[in-house]
């Protein structure tokens, strides 16, 4: 018997949901960049147990699903160590479950699970619904209650580290708590968005967006960031949800455009090259050098779209961690580039994944620069081709 399969023998021992969070873990140090032997096979072993999700699979099969389904517009998979304000990491739900049922209210939790077990498999969908709203609503009323209290976060946090090693995990505790809060907030305004994609996001658009998240915030303010994530969904290119910030500033300066409400949006669009950078590392480790292509591009059109709608970024904290991101990403295109004879060029390498080096790229730099900074604009675009 291999390795492999004496380890998935002992893993079979396990419950499933141990096996979850252990699939969940693997995934996450995969994305720190953390390589451990054997584990590409023991994920793809875990994923087909936990991860089918096709198309006639009842989405409602277990509870803690029914219980987590008002956050599925907003999980994204992996474990990022950055703190996107709008989106929660699936790895997260299985650990804050079990700290749920365990922990915070393990005699609710437990009537909740046969309740809904009977429920899922009546396929009584409607009512499945309906206890779990009235379960969710408990659950953010103790929390509430719970980390109010002296040194609640601290325990909190000592609690989940025993089910999780992600540093995330009560921040994506807080952040479920805030979306089941305001649930039916999200699907009132989720309703309210175009039904089809938004190829474009011009100016009437940003407007009617702007008006729609003004009237969400007054009322959930706290859940701003997550109805602009049901905004960046619907669109072609989600990273154009900077505009909802640039927009409303009055000024292109940098402090400016952190005064407006819609300020989240600038770090949400900049947890998209981080999610770039970590897709990166793990294509080129696998070398997938035409999905690389991809997200070096992405993220080099971020960048610019950032420089170019934003005055004086350098001299902000965002203009910091975004230098620091693209010297990560410079480092991992650097190390590819470096392992070919310099008489053998490289995808990576090319200039032409920096589409805005491009003449057609260069007048939308100064139509976005405006007349008067023409100049200016002339000398970074001389500045980006000399790289």
């Amino acid at each position: 018997m291999s390795q492999i399969e004496r380890i998935w023998e002992f893993l079979q021992r396990l419950t499933p949901l141990t096996r979850s969070c252990l699939l969940n873990e693997l995934e996450r140090l995969d994305v720190c960049g953390v390589e451990i032997p054997g584990s590409a096979d023991i994920q793809a072993r875990l994923r087909a147990e936990f991860r089918k999700e096709g198309p006639n699979q009842n989405r409602m099969n277990t509870p803690s699903r029914v219980f987590f389904m008002p956050l599925d517009p907003f999980l994204i998979e992996g474990a990022p160590e950055h703190d996107n304000p709008g989106r929660i990491p699936r790895s997260s739900l299985a650990p804050i479950w079990e700290w749920i049922g365990r922990d915070l209210l393990p005699t609710m939790t437990r009537d909740f699970n046969t309740t809904m077990k009977d429920l899922i498999a009546a396929d009584k969908q409607r009512e499945a619904r309906q206890v779990a709203s009235a379960f969710q609503t408990k659950v953010v009323k103790y929390l509430e209650s719970t980390l109010s209290a002296p040194d609640a976060a601290v325990q909190t946090r000592v609690k989940l580290a025993s089910y999780t090693a992600s540093r995330s995990a009560y921040g994506d505790l807080v952040k479920m708590m805030c979306v089941l809060r305001a649930r039916d907030a999200l699907a009132r305004f989720d309703e309210a968005l175009p039904k089809r994609q938004i190829v474009k996001f011009d100016n009437p658009r940003v407007a009617r967006m702007s008006g729609l998240l003004t009237a969400f915030g007054k009322t959930n303010a706290e859940a701003l960031p997550f109805a602009i994530t049901l905004i960046a969904k619907r669109m072609k290119t989600p990273w154009e949800i900077l505009r909802l910030a640039t927009k409303a500033a009055a000024s292109k300066k940098a402090s400016d455009v952190a005064a407006t409400p819609f300020a989240v949006a600038v770090p949400m669009v900049m947890d998209r090259i981080d999610d770039d950078r970590a897709a990166l590392r793990i294509a080129l480790r696998n070398n997938r050098v035409l999905i690389a292509k991809e997200l070096l591009a992405d993220a080099y059109n971020i960048e610019y779209a950032l420089r170019v709608r934003i005055d004086k970024l350098d001299d902000s904290d965002w203009g910091v961690r975004l230098r620091g991101l693209m010297d990560g990403i410079a480092d991992l295109v650097e190390a590819e580039v470096k392992r070919f004879p310099d008489e053998v060029g490289h995808v990576l390498g090319s200039r032409r994944l920096r589409g805005y080096q491009s003449l057609a790229g260069r007048l939308t730099y100064f139509a976005w620069r405006g007349r008067d900074a023409i100049s200016n604009g002339a000398s970074f675009c001389m500045r980006l081709i000399s790289a």
